[in-house]
């Protein structure tokens, strides 16, 4: 795996020189919004100030399994209430390295709700329905996202044409540099919508092949017939863009079934190997697949794997493929190749994790420069 200081060094060298053409891009995303509550599961109270937390999901496990037919009280600790959702955790990412962004997605109906507010200073931004909730129980390990999603119902082409509008909506489907959806998983008609843009806009597209980025989350809940219409759906964006799919380890090991390839890989050699067999099956311009540790993308024949920037205490977790995609389309959308794509999206996350805060891109050149754990 690749991570040296010389391409770490050409790659802050490459970022810093083109602040002022990121400041010219715009990247058009959606469509969902969250409120996101990032809780501790205490483990052991010693007073009214300080606790024990529940350092694994493994652990949390045992304790529910341990209440099986009895009862047991579980207390969370709210961390931090902040602006969720994949699409404005990434758009906000975005905006935070200087592009023009512009976001449709459900954060509050018909009133913005207050949780993105800031959001709304850094970017353009369209709420269309009232935001789902997630309760982002995090641990050393991993973190569990517990939500509601009824609100996500209304995420669908009539109300974004009622409530956006149609010609804004094909303004910027036409003339964007990056367009990105994602959170397939929680929106029931994200799919419809698909089909409307390429019925209704695809057909009429002219100029060059601009980026299209897809982020499935995590599809476990949605049936086999659902998540192979969406794959089909996005192989069909390619005829108009060039289309990025990214994807962390396990929704990799997901597609993988959907589409026949059932091995699970447990190492970077073999993960390589199953991105391009998912390359193959899927024929997009660049398959991405971002494992904890790691990352790697998939173009033509050849795959590209980066070490990232891994801390055993996180910050915060929630977000953090989320700034990884964002620092990807990033190196994308600048001309980088897949290597230094890979690792402008593994520095993202890497700074996000540990400050809680999206960097700009002084931040992350000199987080690539100053690689931790040297």
């Amino acid at each position: 795996m690749t991570a040296t200081f010389e391409l770490r060094e050409l790659c802050a060298q490459k970022l810093s020189t083109a602040v002022d053409r990121v400041g010219h891009l715009t990247a058009f995303v959606g469509l969902d919004g969250f409120v996101d509550e990032i809780l501790h599961v205490v483990d052991k109270r010693m007073d009214a100030r300080h606790y024990e937390s529940v350092s694994t999901i493994a652990r949390l496990a045992e304790r529910i399994a341990e209440a099986a037919g009895k009862s047991t009280n579980i207390e969370l600790v709210n961390q931090i209430t902040k602006l969720g959702g994949n699409g404005p955790i990434m758009a906000n990412a975005l905006a935070g390295f200087g592009l023009k962004v512009t976001y449709v997605g459900n954060l509050g109906y018909p009133h913005l709700h207050p949780v993105f507010h800031e959001f709304a200073r850094r970017a353009e931004v369209y709420s269309i329905a009232e935001p789902g909730h997630t309760d982002a129980l995090e641990f050393d390990d991993g973190k569990i996202m517990l939500g509601k999603h009824s609100s996500l119902k209304e995420v669908n082409w009539t109300n974004i044409q009622a409530r956006f509008g149609r010609d804004k909506f094909a303004t910027r489907f036409e003339g964007s540099d990056l367009i990105a959806f994602v959170n397939w998983t929680m929106i029931p008609y994200m799919s419809d919508v698909w089909e409307a843009l390429q019925r209704e806009f695809c057909p009429n597209l002219q100029g060059p092949r601009r980026k299209m980025f897809f982020d499935l989350a995590d599809p476990e809940k949605r049936t086999t017939q659902d998540i192979s219409r969406a794959l089909e759906l996005i192989v069909q964006f390619e005829k108009h863009f060039e289309v990025i799919l990214g994807l962390n380890e396990k929704e990799a090991n997901e597609i993988s079934e959907v589409l026949g390839l059932k091995r699970k890989p447990h190492n970077a050699e073999a993960l390589s190997s199953l991105a391009r067999e998912l390359r193959a099956k899927l024929p997009v311009s660049t398959l991405v697949i971002h494992p904890v540790s790691y990352a790697l993308a998939a173009s033509g024949d050849s795959v590209d794997v980066v070490k990232g920037a891994y801390i055993f205490k996180p910050k915060i977790t929630t977000g953090a493929g989320d700034h990884f995609n964002a620092g990807f389309c990033l190196g994308k959308l600048l001309g980088l190749d897949n290597a230094m794509s890979v690792l402008t999206g593994v520095a993202a996350s890497g700074y996000y994790v540990r400050t809680a805060t999206s960097p700009c891109i002084r931040q992350l050149a000199d987080f690539l420069r100053k690689w931790p754990g040297k």
